[in-house]
């Protein structure tokens, strides 16, 4: 039996004020009966589904089209992810408190460290770590009653803190959350940049960082706040972002802080770090005192020679705590790495010389400029509002 050929005259829609061409006819082939008609194309696969913002609906990769990130965390679970890696058991931050796993917990799809009055605190860091690049993460803190004060920050992966540099780049050193501060350190001598916002940092906020070779920039919300051009204060190699809660002593109370979620975006211009540490182990503030948790090559190799000689965490830590007593200005600065801080700056013009440049979003900044630590403690006329003086601080972790 031969398949007939049948002229089939083609419907055409035309939409009004379309013009029209010659009608034309289409001969198709009309199969024979029994004959398999051809198969459907498959259907596209579907995209990823995009990240959800959760409880922070304004971010600044949403703002400036940041795209997909490298790496991101949405705490989904009841555990620490095997990327995020607490602190210790170990002592705290200048040696008071402890720092210890416990404080670190995740539940209701955020990640918590929980503080109490005694100093029992916790730290978390995430690695890999990278030199450039942008990070933002969802955060609220709970209010305080002094002496625990809530961050995130960047630092160096190689534990050689001051001249590895620290970026601070969401600090609550207040006890209500109402203003965040931003430290950039840098130097032998632990020289810093400075500035803060008013915010209500309680509330489930987008804090951010975009670190690129000729410029640093803070945001919150999608809405720039701090930045600075000073490309000789940045660091030199590879950071790794942290959360912590550190403990500065005399704490009327417990506090916690909380992470809905993070991001991590590599840059064309990025250098990924050459250390880190391995799935789910341990991390430490004082690698002089536990070296067998600090970074490393993941050939098994030992961490690298100098790591936590630089006056480190612990190191500096002592150090800082003396310059502390000196200067008098003990526990009501900076919570963290900064502490390290006013080890070679104490008494001297913080970020001598640069000034980063301060953007208000609701026109509630404090001027990122440089501060004079006192060892009164009190602050100078004409001097910018905000923390009265740094702690000496052994390290972020330390």
């Amino acid at each position: 039996m031969r398949t007939a050929l049948v002229a089939v005259p083609v419907a055409v829609a035309v939409a009004a004020g379309t013009a029209i061409g010659t009608a034309s006819t289409a001969v198709a082939a009309v199969p024979a009966a029994g004959a398999s008609a051809p198969a459907a194309p498959e259907p596209p696969a579907p995209e990823p589904p995009a990240a959800s913002d959760g409880k922070c609906s304004q971010t600044a990769a949403k703002t400036l089209d940041w795209g997909t990130p490298t790496r991101e965390s949405d705490f989904e679970g009841s555990t620490v992810p095997p990327d995020w890696h607490p602190y210790g058991p170990e002592p705290g931050h200048a040696k008071n408190g402890t720092r210890t796993p416990d404080a670190v917990t995740v539940a209701g799809g955020a990640m918590s460290i929980n503080g109490s009055q005694d100093g029992t605190t916790g730290a978390v860091s995430w690695h890999p770590g990278q030199q450039y690049g942008r990070w933002e993460a969802c955060v609220r803190a709970d209010e305080g009653s002094g002496g625990l004060n809530a961050l995130l920050l960047l630092w160096p992966v190689e534990e050689n803190f001051p001249v590895g540099g620290e970026i601070d780049w969401m600090e609550n050193m207040s006890d209500d959350r109402q203003e965040t501060s931003f430290f950039l350190h840098y130097g032998a001598d632990n020289q810093q940049e400075y500035g803060s916002v008013k915010h209500d940092a309680t509330e489930w906020s987008a804090w951010a960082l975009e670190w690129t070779p000729d410029k640093m920039t803070a945001y919150v919300n999608g809405k720039e706040w701090y930045s600075s051009t000073d490309t000789d204060h940045f660091p030199p190699g590879a950071m790794n972002m942290t959360m912590q809660l550190d403990y500065f002593g005399n704490a009327g109370g417990p506090s916690a802080m909380h992470m809905d979620w993070a991001r991590q975006w590599a840059l064309p211009e990025s250098k990924p770090a050459e250390l880190s540490l391995a799935p789910g182990a341990p991390a430490t503030g004082q690698p002089k005192d536990y070296p067998d948790r600090a970074p490393r090559k993941l050939d098994g190799a030992a961490p690298p020679a100098g790591a936590g000689d630089e006056p480190d965490q612990s190191d500096q830590s002592d150090q800082d705590q003396s310059d502390q007593d000196q200067s008098d200005q003990s526990d009501q600065d900076k919570p963290d790495r900064s502490d390290q801080d006013d080890d070679g700056g104490s008494g001297d013009q913080a970020g001598s010389g640069s000034e980063g440049s301060a953007v208000a979003p609701s026109g509630d900044l404090t001027a990122g400029r440089p501060r004079l630590l006192h060892p009164s403690g009190a602050e100078p006329a004409g001097t910018v509002a905000g923390p009265r003086t740094r702690t000496l601080h052994p390290s972020t972790t330390g």
